[in-house]
């Protein structure tokens, strides 16, 4: 196993104020995923204005006189699953220039580096149309390195195509318990035949989706010296007089926006927030921003 440890990374690109901003939006999943008491009885107590009247105890009230509640051990803990596409489209180039599956790596890395900070357990799904592979929720570092080690020996160009659709059934049928799943993907899908299962999952779990940007065939150098495109088949060329014309440039701008608006529409009928990064640089930017949204949303 590569002996770089993956949530190290995490912490040398992680100021201290956002990893503080970050786990707290965080700490608002626990409260959103599990509303109201825990399941396990901890014991009688005086009512106090603020309390859930729903969990008055009426037979000790009327004994006493006076209003009782009754006390529960709220569940603190929360699942995490990450759902994570491993079709050989996340071998092609992100729009920051990285393979889309770094950046995706990256993405995982955050959640779990979180996570662990928190106590919390990380779950692994992850698939394309042949392979599928699961870990189990686990929270220490050691277990936490095994299962990112894993899902970055997914991704090859040579892999299978995507189909979201099998991780997404995996994740329905492995995880029971209320949890929040992470999706993550290219900017591409969720597609239209996704939606039956993400319709599914959202009725269960609170559902995110973390989308890495796909590159441009059109994009230049710094220098404006044309560089090849690494493709899902082979590096994309295009002749300099094609690059530069901007009536082709604009089309590709319009189909890429268009793409966006019809994933973006999907996910809204879905009450789903999402987020897109170009770069692992600009994931940990917009994943806080994500997680804001997600806050506001349920207020």
């Amino acid at each position: 196993m590569n002996e770089i440890s993956r949530l190290a990374q995490v912490r040398a690109r992680l100021d201290l104020p956002v990893a503080r901003r970050a786990a707290g939006l965080l700490e608002g999943r626990h409260r959103s995923i599990f509303k109201g008491h825990g399941q396990d009885f901890d014991d009688l107590s005086l009512y106090t204005p603020g309390d859930d009247v729903g969990d008055v105890d009426w037979k000790s009230s009327a004994r006493a006189g006076i209003p009782i509640i009754r006390r529960f051990v709220r569940q603190s803990n929360l699942n995490l699953v990450l759902v994570v596409d491993t079709g050989r489209n996340m071998a092609a180039v992100s729009a920051g220039g990285e393979e889309k599956s770094k950046v995706a790596c990256f993405m995982a890395a955050l959640v779990a580096y979180l996570a662990r900070d928190r106590g919390d357990r990380v779950a692994l799904v992850a698939g394309d149309s042949e392979r599928l592979v699961q870990r189990p929720p686990r929270a220490s570092t050691q277990d936490l390195e095994v299962m990112l080690h894993q899902l970055e020996g997914c991704f090859d160009i040579d892999a299978p195509t995507s189909d979201l659709d099998r991780p997404l059934a995996r994740a329905m049928t492995a995880f029971q318990r209320r949890s929040l799943m992470m999706i993550i993907t290219d900017e591409a899908r969720p597609e239209p035949r996704n939606e039956r299962l993400l319709r599914q999952l959202r009725v269960r779990h609170e559902v995110m989706v973390l989308a890495v940007a796909d590159a441009s065939a059109l994009t230049l150098t710094g220098g404006g010296t044309p560089r090849p495109v690494r493709d899902v088949d082979d590096e994309l060329h295009l002749p300099p007089y094609l690059q530069r014309r901007r009536a082709l440039e604009s089309s590709g701008e319009r189909a890429v926006l268009a793409r966006r608006r019809a994933v973006s529409e999907l996910l809204r009928r879905q009450q789903i927030q999402g987020m897109i990064a170009e770069s692992s640089d600009d994931v940990v930017t917009q994943f806080i921003d994500l997680l804001g949204r997600q806050k506001r949303a349920r207020r």
